[in-house]
C-alpha cells in the first residue's frame, strides 16, 4: 500500500579484506539500547526470541504518510507520545517505512525496547530507492551507500527485528522485470551485514497484494544459493474484508499454497477497509490453523493519512483513537499467540526458481534462474570500509546518480567478505578460506570483486587465490 520506488537490482561480490591480527572496526552510529528484549533470530520457517516462538503482532507506523518523509524515530517527543498508544493496543512490533540515516535514534529505540516493542524497518527512502520504471540505472553505488548506512544506524539496537530490502516494487504483471534487482539488493544487504560483523538481523522483501505473481516472487526470493536467498518473505494482504471467514477470504488456500515454504512468512500489511473493520482475521492469524506457516502480521496503519486506514487521528500534538483502534486492541487481547512452537517447520529446502511466464517476466535471459546483476563496482569498498555517514532525507537522491551495475554475478559471489579477525582465525586452523563456501579469499587488493566472471568461467577470486599460492610457494623456496 505504501509503495516505495525501490525496484530492481543487485548484488555481487564482497570486497576483499586484508588479513591483520586486529579486529575489523565496525562503524555504526547506534550506541545500543535497552537489553530488556532478547534479539530475534530465524529458525526454520519461524522467528524465535531465545527459545520462544516469536509472532509479529504490530502496526505500520509513519505519521504524516508517504508524502511527508519525516523520521518518527528521530523525534523523541513524537515517539514517546505514540508509544503510549502502542502499549494500549498490546502490540510488540512497529514497521517504519522511512528514516533519516544521518540522525540519532537512541532515545526512541530505547523507549520502544522499554515498552517491549521491536522495529521492522524499510531501508529505502523516497530519494534513495529503485525505480520500477527503469530499475537498472537506479541500482548504483550511491543508492547502496544509503541503504548500508541505514544498516549501520540500526544494527546495534537489540530491538531491531528485521530490515525490508524493498516494498511493493513489483505492483503488477508488467513490473516483474524488477525481480532480479530486488533480489540483488537483498543479497547486497546480507553481504554488508555479514561483512561488517553485525548480528544476523533478518533481511527480506515486502511484496504487494498481487495474486498473479506473489507466489512466484516468494519462490524467487527463496531459490538459488544461500547468499541469494532472503531470510524471510512478507506480503501485503487485504483480501479478508469483514464479514468473512478463513475459507471465504482465501486465507485457507494461501496456507495450503505456502505449506512447504521454508522461510518465515508474515503479513507486512493487512486490514481491509471496504466495510467496518472488526479485525476478525486476527483470530485466524494467531491460531494453529495458520501458525505452522505464518508468523503474524502488521495492521495498516497507525495514523489516519486520508485513506480511512488509521487506528488513530493525529492533530498537532493531540492523538484521538478511532473505532478501529478499539476493535484491533480487543482482538489482540482475545487472541494471544499460541503456546509452544505453533507447529513451525524446523527444516526445509530452498525453492525451485520459478519459470518465466506472462505474469512473471524477468528482465532478460541473462537474469534468469540464479543469475543476478553484479554489485556496482563503486559499492565494493563499503564491504571493507563501511558506508560512512548516510545522506539522510535531504540528499540529492540516487536514481540518476550513475555508476550502475554492468555485469552479471555468479551464484555464491555474495558471501560475506572475510573479516580481519576471521581471516586470522581461519589461517591458523586451515590456511585458507573455503572455496566451496563461496567466501572471498583474503587480499589487500579490492580492485575487482570476487565471483565476477572474466572469461571461460574463471573468476577474479580464482585468479587471486592462484596468485597467493604462487607467491607462497616462491617464498617457501627462498627460505629453504
Amino acid at each position: 500500500m505504501r509503495s516505495s520506488a525501490v525496484a530492481c537490482s543487485v548484488a555481487l561480490s564482497a570486497s576483499l579484506v586484508a588479513a591483520t591480527p586486529s579486529p575489523v572496526k565496525v562503524e555504526a552510529r547506534a550506541t545500543g539500547t535497552s537489553s530488556s528484549l532478547p534479539t530475534v533470530t530465524v529458525k526454520g520457517n519461524a522467528f524465535f526470541a531465545g527459545d520462544d516462538r516469536f509472532y509479529i503482532r504490530g502496526v505500520d507506523y509513519q505519521p504524516g504518510g508517504a508524502s511527508d518523509a519525516v523520521d518518527p524515530l528521530a523525534d523523541e517527543a513524537t515517539c514517546t507520545r505514540d508509544i503510549k498508544y502502542f502499549k494500549q493496543l498490546g502490540i510488540n512490533t512497529v514497521r517504519v517505512y522511512t528514516v533519516d540515516n544521518s540522525a540519532n535514534h537512541d532515545a526512541c529505540m530505547s523507549a520502544l525496547a522499554d515498552a517491549g516493542i521491536y522495529l521492522a524497518l524499510d531501508v529505502n527512502t523516497p530519494k534513495y530507492s529503485l525505480n520500477r520504471g527503469d530499475p537498472a540505472p537506479s541500482y548504483n553505488a550511491v543508492y547502496l551507500q544509503s541503504l548500508f548506512a541505514t544498516i549501520d544506524a540500526f544494527s546495534n539496537y537489540t530491538n531491531t527485528l528485521l530490515f525490508f530490502s524493498g516494498n511493493e516494487v513489483i505492483n503488477d504483471d508488467k513490473t516483474t522485470n524488477c525481480a532480479p534487482y530486488v533480489k540483488a539488493v537483498t543479497r547486497d544487504l546480507k553481504q554488508y551485514r555479514n561483512s561488517r560483523g553485525y548480528r544476523a538481523i533478518p533481511i527480506g522483501y515486502s511484496a504487494a497484494d498481487v495474486d498473479s505473481n506473489r507466489y512466484e516472487m516468494a519462490q524467487y526470493m527463496n531459490c538459488g544459493t544461500d547468499d541469494q536467498r532472503s531470510d524471510f518473505f512478507a506480503f501485503n494482504d487485504y483480501s479478508w474484508c469483514s464479514p468473512s471467514s478463513f475459507t471465504q477470504s482465501g486465507w485457507s488456500a494461501k496456507v495450503e499454497q505456502y505449506g512447504n515454504y521454508s522461510l518465515p512468512l508474515f503479513l507486512s500489511e493487512y486490514g481491509c477497509n471496504k466495510g467496518t473493520r472488526t479485525f476478525e482475521e486476527v483470530a485466524a492469524l494467531y491460531n494453529t490453523e495458520m501458525t505452522g506457516v505464518y508468523s503474524g502480521g502488521l495492521v495498516y496503519e497507525y495514523s489516519e493519512e486520508g485513506s480511512d486506514y488509521g487506528l488513530v487521528t493525529i492533530s498537532g500534538d493531540s492523538v484521538s483513537t478511532n473505532n478501529d483502534f478499539t476493535a484491533f486492541a480487543n482482538e489482540l487481547k482475545e487472541n494471544p499467540a499460541p503456546q509452544g512452537d505453533g507447529g513451525y517447520r524446523s527444516d526445509g529446502t530452498a525453492s525451485t526458481c520459478p519459470a518465466s511466464s506472462d505474469t512473471f517476466q524477468l528482465d532478460d535471459s541473462s537474469f534468469g534462474g540464479q543469475d543476478l546483476p553484479a554489485l556496482p563496482s563503486g559499492a565494493a569498498k563499503y564491504m571493507k570500509q563501511g558506508a560512512g555517514t548516510g545522506p539522510g532525507l535531504t540528499g540529492d537522491g540516487s536514481q540518476n546518480a550513475g555508476g550502475a551495475s554492468s555485469a552479471t554475478a555468479t551464484p555464491g559471489s555474495g558471501s560475506a567478505s572475510v573479516t580481519a579477525s576471521q581471516a586470522s582465525s581461519t589461517a591458523s586452523s586451515s590456511g585458507s578460506a573455503s572455496a566451496a563456501s563461496g567466501s572471498a579469499s583474503t587480499s589487500a587488493s579490492t580492485a575487482a570483486a570476487p565471483g565476477l566472471v572474466i572469461r571461460d568461467g574463471m573468476s577474479m577470486a580464482s585468479v587471486a587465490f592462484t596468485g597467493v599460492i604462487a607467491i607462497s610457494t616462491l617464498l617457501g623456496a627462498f627460505l629453504l
